[in-house]
């Protein structure tokens, strides 16, 4: 089980999907199973305060993972890649990430999907909640403008266009929300590699974490 943690534009995503393939290891993107579950409370209008309606939409939603390297996200069938990164979804994910028995619904399902594998998991809390006992944990950071910079590359890429004032904004209150949660904040976890990712490429980023790996 490798666990790369960290905020939002430090790299993990990215950085997580190029181990996995380079040492054949299934990849699990954590945050997209919270965006995919964000999407559907947002498509079939459900009160964030109705833990009924959530609770039944967590126990009939199936979630899957194809394609390389098992890192596309399908629920119910359906490949979620260009639905879960809209606008709304980043704007509400941090609210229906923040609610407990959301969060518990996916633990345990990250926990099934990694059961007997060979594994790198991607998030904001795999090394201190998921997997504590990782075989190896790292935490990314990044300078919050060199993050905006990249989160900006990636919505233009898919054609949606927001000032780099306002992508900062929106990133600094998502590290404020992710931190100052109640269950599960956004915390580096004390046995931790910690990686400054913001003078360096994603391959050297890649290459660091296969290195460790590889000579532990």
């Amino acid at each position: 089980i490798i666990a790369i943690d960290g905020p939002a534009g430090s790299g993990k995503s990215t950085t997580a999907r190029k181990v996995a393939k380079r040492l054949g290891f299934m990849h699990i993107n954590t945050g997209a199973m919270y965006r995919g579950i964000t999407y559907k409370i947002i498509e079939e209008k459900i009160d964030s305060s109705n833990m009924s309606k959530i609770n039944n939409l967590l126990n009939n939603t199936l979630i899957e993972f194809y394609g390389p390297s098992d890192s596309i996200l399908y629920m119910d069938g359906i490949d979620m890649s260009n639905k879960i990164n809209s606008t709304s979804v980043t704007k509400n994910v941090s609210t229906i990430s923040a609610i407990p028995d959301v969060r518990e619904k996916m633990v345990k399902y990250q926990r099934q999907m990694a059961l007997g594998k060979n594994v790198v998991l991607e998030g904001r809390d795999i090394g201190t909640i998921v997997f504590p006992n990782a075989d190896f944990k790292f935490f990314l950071i990044a300078d919050l403008n060199v993050r905006a910079e990249r989160r900006k590359k990636e919505l233009q890429d898919e054609d949606q266009n927001l000032s780099l004032q306002a992508i900062m904004d929106r990133l600094r209150d998502r590290d404020h929300k992710d931190a100052s949660r109640k269950h599960s904040p956004l915390i580096k976890a004390k046995d931790a590699i910690g990686l400054n990712t913001t003078n360096i490429s994603i391959e050297e980023q890649v290459n660091f974490i296969i290195n460790t790996v590889n000579n532990n």
